[in-house]
C-alpha cells in the first residue's frame, strides 16, 4: 500500500516537473576521502537498469550506510544554503533525487547517460539542486555541498560530472561511478562525524579532492525509472534490497 501511494505520488512529481532545458582541491585531513557511488544489484530477470535523466535514485555512503539527504533546514555557517547531509533512517521522502541533464543539453527524460557527461542532482522534495562551492564544510572544514536554487534557477555550481569506472561507457546500476563537481574540482564524499545541531545524528556530507578518490563509495537502494509513452507516464518502482542482493520490481522496461 505504502509503495502505490509513493508511486502515485511519483507520477504526479514527474508529471509535473520542470522541463530540462575549475580549482584542485587538496584532500582532507583525519581520513575524509573521495567517494563512488556504486551501482551493484542484480535483477531477479537478469535485465540491465540503465539509470536515466529522470530517474529518481536513493543514494547510500557505502562505508556508513546513510542516504545522500536534503531538508529545508539551512547551514549556520558558509553559505547559509539549504543543508545536505548523510541520514541513517532507511524510509525517508528527504532523500529522494531527480536526475538531470545540464541546462545547456539537449538530453530528454529516459535517455542513457555516458561517462564524462555533465548532470545535475534535484532533491525531490525541495526542489532544489546538489550544489558545492569554496565556502567550507560546517565539520571537516572541506568544501561545503548544499541544496540551491529550484526549478529554472540554476547554475553551473550544480553540475557533477559522471565518471564511470570499468570498460562500461554508459551509466547503469552495476557500475562505479564518481561524481566530481565542475566548479571546485571537489569529489562527492560522505564520513562518520555527526552533527550535534542544524541534523542531530546526521553525518556531514562535503566535497574532498582526487588524492583518496578509492576509499569509499554509494550505492542505490531505490530507484523509480520513468516509463514514458505517447501521452501517458508510468513508473517503473524498484527497491534495492540489503540480503538477498536482488530488487522487487513492478517494471517492464520495454527497451
Amino acid at each position: 500500500m505504502a509503495l502505490s501511494f509513493f508511486a502515485l505520488a511519483m507520477v504526479m512529481w514527474l508529471a509535473l516537473g520542470s522541463d530540462y532545458g575549475s580549482t584542485p582541491v587538496s584532500a582532507a585531513s583525519e581520513g575524509v576521502q573521495a567517494s563512488d557511488l556504486v551501482f551493484d544489484v542484480v535483477s531477479p530477470t537478469g535485465e540491465i537498469f540503465w539509470i536515466t535523466y529522470g530517474s529518481v535514485i536513493k543514494l547510500m555512503h557505502e562505508k556508513t550506510k546513510f542516504r545522500l539527504h536534503s531538508h529545508d533546514v539551512p547551514y549556520g555557517s558558509g553559505s547559509g544554503q539549504q543543508s545536505v547531509t548523510g541520514f541513517p533512517d532507511i524510509d525517508d521522502s528527504n532523500s529522494y533525487w531527480i536526475v538531470r541533464p545540464t541546462l545547456d543539453s539537449s538530453a530528454k527524460q529516459r535517455e542513457t547517460i555516458k561517462s564524462g557527461t555533465l548532470i545535475r542532482l534535484q532533491h525531490m522534495i525541495t526542489r532544489k539542486w546538489l550544489h558545492s562551492h569554496l565556502h567550507a564544510s560546517p565539520i571537516s572544514g572541506n568544501l561545503e555541498v548544499s541544496c540551491f536554487g529550484r526549478d529554472g534557477e540554476s547554475d553551473t555550481g550544480d553540475y557533477w560530472r559522471l565518471e564511470i569506472e570499468g570498460s562500461g561507457k554508459t551509466w547503469r546500476q552495476d557500475q562505479r561511478v564518481r561524481l566530481r563537481h565542475v566548479d571546485t574540482g571537489g569529489y562527492l564524499h560522505s564520513h562518520p562525524k555527526k552533527y550535534t545541531r542544524i541534523a542531530g545524528g546526521q553525518q556531514e556530507v562535503c566535497g574532498v579532492g582526487r588524492s583518496a578518490l578509492t576509499m569509499c563509495g554509494w550505492q542505490p537502494r531505490v530507484c523509480i525509472f520513468p516509463l514514458l509513452k505517447a501521452n501517458e507516464i508510468s513508473l517503473c518502482f524498484i527497491v534495492f534490497h540489503n540480503s538477498p542482493p536482488l530488487v522487487s520490481s513492478n517494471c517492464h522496461l520495454g527497451m
